[in-house]
């Protein structure tokens, strides 16, 4: 597409809105408290490299990134091209962290769905739906996503082949069941039983790890950490969940075991960031 012509339909279809989805849905995420074992303001959870502090550094450089990311994607880029705008991304959030990984998850599961939302809106000239997101996820990129990627490294990539979990990529590849099918659910299921923004995406968030077979919960914790997470996720919903009136001490409860154990749910982050992110766009044309 000429470059003139992709500026325009830039300007004209509001993709600059995709843009700030993605970073208000990671800042939505990164504020939300208590979450057991993450990063909060005030609290790191399990993590000793990094605090809300530095994580607000990573999210002010990876605007430009997202950015890129979403206009290469309206002029219709290769896949490869996408991955490079990516590790581009994470290069810049190493730089702004001082090498500290705080949003390499999100910059892929954020930043493809990002993708995807401005290639469907420009190139296909539609809104922004969930199976029109779904759709060019499954048709477009799938096969590069389910490839194995050489050279990479990563923790969910070696806990998915020790464990034959399904890993970011593949999830990727299948259209994100876990944000579509699981997060993104429970999160509208709870704003319409009443609850406010921070109970939906605390009870969401705790959807999350009770169900998805969490790469990074593996990688700290093996598979019995990853087990015992789960269980304690599912007590927590099973008690009443964000209805409890005691529900974040609770979860303060939960997180002291998290973290006493070192246990940290980031990919259920990264997928809580991902169904954020998917509410705010879906509509936008």
């Amino acid at each position: 597409m000429p470059e003139a012509l992709l500026a325009e339909r830039v300007a004209a279809h509001g993709l600059r809105a995709i843009t700030r989805a993605a970073v208000r849905a990671l800042h939505a995420e990164l504020v939300l408290a208590p979450k057991p074992g993450l990063v909060c303001p005030g609290d790191a959870g399990a993590h000793d490299d990094m605090d809300a502090a530095t994580m607000m550094r990573s999210l002010a450089a990876l605007r430009h990134g997202f950015r890129d990311l979403v206009v290469a994607a309206a002029g219709d880029a290769s896949f490869g091209r996408l991955q490079a705008i990516g590790i581009e991304a994470e290069a810049a959030m190493r730089r702004a962290t001082r090498g500290v990984n705080t949003h390499r998850g999100a910059i892929f599961n954020v930043g493809l769905l990002a993708a995807a939302a401005a290639h469907r809106m420009v190139r296909d000239g539609t809104p922004i739906t969930i199976d029109g997101l779904r759709d060019t996820l499954t048709t477009r990129w799938a096969r590069a996503l389910g490839a194995r990627p050489v050279g990479e490294a990563s923790h969910g990539l070696a806990m998915a082949m020790r464990h034959g979990a399904g890993g970011a990529r593949l999830e990727a590849a299948a259209g994100f069941p876990s944000v579509f099918d699981v997060v993104l659910p429970a999160l509208r299921a709870a704003r319409a039983a009443g609850h406010d923004e921070r109970g939906a995406g605390l009870h969401a968030l705790m959807t999350s790890i009770a169900t998805v077979a969490d790469t990074n919960l593996l990688y700290r914790g093996g598979l019995e950490g990853l087990r015992d997470a789960q269980a304690a996720a599912r007590t927590f919903l099973d008690a009443g969940g964000i209805a409890m009136p005691d529900r974040d001490s609770a979860l303060r409860a939960i997180g002291r075991d998290f973290v006493a154990r070192r246990l940290s749910p980031g990919g259920s982050a990264d997928l809580l960031a991902a169904a954020l992110f998917v509410d705010r766009v879906i509509g936008l044309r």
